[in-house]
């Protein structure tokens, strides 16, 4: 059986808990070889984001165009792209470039920061949403781009903005549900919450685990179950002793 290999497209934590570091932990767990463009780098830890310096776009089309041409892309997710240009970047490559794509719109930090600028949101929405095979918003995301709502209004709103299947995941807020819209069902995954000071990736690692299996061909349904389970566990297994904030959450374990 060939290697699998999956894309990610995000920012560096220097932390080592969420985008590509997080990325790339859960790739190694779902058995695929993982490859990474980072956009930008953060200056982070369990208590927050103290900067962020973003990489010129030709650098980022240069680092996805060493992937693509040599190593080769079974899945592809994104996580923090945060401006206009860079998200036009990789839109314009991807384009061409047709895989199982998972788009994580990661616009603020769990500490507040904002990892996507204001004027990128709209080509965040216009550009990358329809070439995605499914965006994953958390509940805050997923209110930011589509207003107040119930998650499964949420879901259909977001489909509606052009993203072909739409889960709004369960991380935050009352329900411990991830809702997942295709367009034509609704599907409702119950996620075990876990009373953990570690969370910290648990995003990442859902979306990089979906990639993962879809690269494996695997139903979007299945794949949904499956990457939820694993950021639930994730978080079980989180490691409460690293920092002095929110912990990363542990795939590894």
């Amino acid at each position: 059986m060939s290697v699998l290999r999956c894309l990610t497209i995000a920012g560096s934590d220097s932390g080592g808990g969420a985008g590509i570091q997080a990325d790339l932990k859960a790739f190694a767990a779902a058995g695929c070889f993982g490859t990474s463009a980072i956009v930008a780098l953060t200056a982070q830890n369990t208590l927050g984001v103290t900067a962020v310096q973003e990489l010129p776009p030709g650098f980022v089309e240069a680092e996805l165009e060493a992937v693509w041409s040599d190593i080769g892309v079974d899945a592809a997710k994104t996580g923090m792209l945060f401006s206009r240009e860079l998200i036009d970047t990789v839109a314009d490559f991807l384009a061409v470039r047709r895989v199982p794509l998972v788009v994580d719109p990661v616009m603020v930090a769990s500490s507040g920061t904002k990892l996507l600028q204001d004027d990128a949101v709209e080509s965040l929405v216009d550009r990358l949403f329809p070439l995605a095979t499914v965006v994953t918003p958390n509940l805050m995301e997923a209110e930011a781009l589509a207003g107040a709502g119930t998650r499964r209004e949420l879901a259909e709103r977001i489909h509606e903005l052009g993203a072909p299947a739409v889960i709004v995941t369960g991380g935050h807020g009352d329900a411990s549900i991830d809702h997942l819209f295709d367009g034509e069902q609704h599907v409702e995954i119950e996620v075990e919450r876990h009373d953990i000071a570690a969370t910290h990736g648990a995003g990442c690692t859902h979306s990089a685990t979906l990639a993962a299996n879809l690269a494996k061909g695997l139903s979007l349904v299945k794949a949904a179950e499956n990457a939820a389970l694993t950021a639930s566990e994730a978080v079980r297994n989180g490691l409460v002793e690293i920092g002095a904030g929110e912990g990363p959450v542990n795939v590894l374990a």
